[in-house]
């Protein structure tokens, strides 16, 4: 299960620039387009031999403070339920407001680990006014700058070790983690799969917080299937249910070999789809995309080929993904899905030959060879691939450090076409021979 570290606090704190600080960007996964604030950010960070999930909760607009107080303790409750820790950012310039203490008063009831965040200490005289954070009774205030990174390493520090080391499962079985926005089908599939109807959507709250595991074994194929569907929280606010939903996929997609993402039809790719798309990429996972409720779509010659061409638009640069055109409803094409899910298993766990890899690829790069940088010539020499659970590539070289992302990529594509890679994300590394 994904360590989960979820920022909550009032709008302008400084939540998305300590966000990019914990995951090392300079933007969320997906650029936000104009008017879609809703989105949230999440994306994958790393500290000593920790990887964890990092979530920014804010992306609310003010409509009426009424409304948007509500949606604020909305998010708070849900980053509670959901998280490994709760980072509760403060700006110290502002010292405690009204809306600070209304999310102090829900936090102090939670029983997962709270840490109070004062954020823009900038210097010292600044580092003496974070005690009035203390009357929160949240405990240990930390002062950071999510701007310059002072303090967040020693925050870190402290946050990891609430993390929890799940030990692994035994089970060798492929897993495949159905994943999508609310409402694509992801249910219905998992009922046309299994054949059966099962009892997995309610709105009751405090239902079973845990992914739903299904052991598939039918038609000579046994796999175990994870289910997000119906994972919903009983809320009248419809982005906290896609925000619920997007904390769930994250942890279903943490246990995943191949996660099955679900787009709709009618309602085309969209941010959240790119979103959940990218992060099962950042974790090297194998990915199928499945266009549901294709038969809503009125077709001619060119339109399945439109859309593919869009989604793979939206998707770059990794765009070597099977995507399938499915009418659950119609069971059209479903057990194809599964069929491909299950051939990006074999290709994410692939081992090619080191005499193979090197009989291929060095006469395509001596064909067409990095460029010379600062009138250094780089020769790569040898190619192995290195032990993974996705496909990992080192190529040595006297010079690694002169090689830029163009020609990484132009590398990738060749051990695509010609080792078939498709559906599995590739790690290429330079070294020094």
């Amino acid at each position: 299960m994904s360590n989960i570290i979820a920022i909550v606090g009032r709008p302008n704190v400084g939540k998305s620039t300590l966000f990019n600080r914990l995951t090392e960007s300079r933007k969320a996964i997906v650029d936000d387009f104009s008017g879609v604030t809703r989105d949230r950010h999440y994306g994958v960070g790393e500290w000593t031999d920790k990887q964890f999930t990092v979530i920014d909760t804010g992306g609310y607009v003010s409509g009426s403070d009424d409304v948007f107080e509500a949606a604020i303790r909305e998010q708070v409750l849900i980053a509670i339920e959901e998280a490994s820790v709760v980072l509760f950012m403060v700006d110290v310039t502002v010292g405690v407001t009204d809306l600070d203490d209304e999310i102090a008063k829900v936090l102090r009831r939670s029983k997962k680990p709270v840490f109070v965040v004062s954020n823009k200490v900038d210097n010292t005289a600044l580092h003496n006014e974070t005690g009035v954070f203390y009357s929160f009774g949240l405990g240990e205030v930390h002062a950071v700058s999510s701007m310059t990174g002072s303090g967040t390493g020693d925050l870190l520090d402290e946050v990891i070790k609430h993390f929890e080391d799940e030990p692994e499962e035994e089970n060798t079985l492929p897993k495949i983690t159905i994943a999508g926005r609310p409402n694509v089908g992801k249910s219905s599939l998992i009922n046309a799969l299994i054949g059966k109807e099962r009892n997995i959507v309610t709105d009751v709250a405090g239902t079973t917080r845990d992914s739903i595991k299904i052991h598939y074994n039918q038609f000579g194929h046994e796999f175990t299937l994870i289910d997000t569907a119906g994972l919903r929280k009983k809320t009248k606010v419809k982005e906290n249910i896609e925000f619920y939903s997007v904390m769930r996929t994250i942890k279903a997609l943490e246990e995943a070999d191949v996660v099955v993402l679900m787009i709709d039809a009618v309602e085309g790719i969209e941010s959240q789809d790119i979103n959940i798309f990218h992060l099962a990429e950042k974790n090297k996972k194998g990915v199928v995309i499945l266009v549901n409720k294709w038969d809503l779509i009125e077709k001619n010659t060119k339109t399945m080929k439109v859309f593919e061409d869009e989604i793979r638009e939206r998707i770059k640069p990794f765009t070597d993904v099977p995507i399938i055109f499915t009418s659950v409803l119609n069971k059209q094409r479903i057990f194809k899905a599964i069929e491909e899910a299950l051939e990006v298993y074999k290709n994410r766990g692939k081992k090619i030959p080191t005499s193979k890899l090197n009989d291929v690829m060095l006469p395509l790069i001596e064909a067409y060879p990095p460029p010379a940088l600062k009138g250094k010539h780089i020769k790569i020499k040898y190619i192995t691939q290195i032990n993974g659970t996705s496909p990992m590539f080192a190529f040595f070289c006297n010079l690694p450090q002169y090689i830029k992302d163009p020609y990484k990529r132009f590398l990738e594509n060749k051990l695509r076409d010609n080792f078939n890679f498709s559906g599995a994300p590739i790690q290429i590394f330079f070294r020094q021979k």
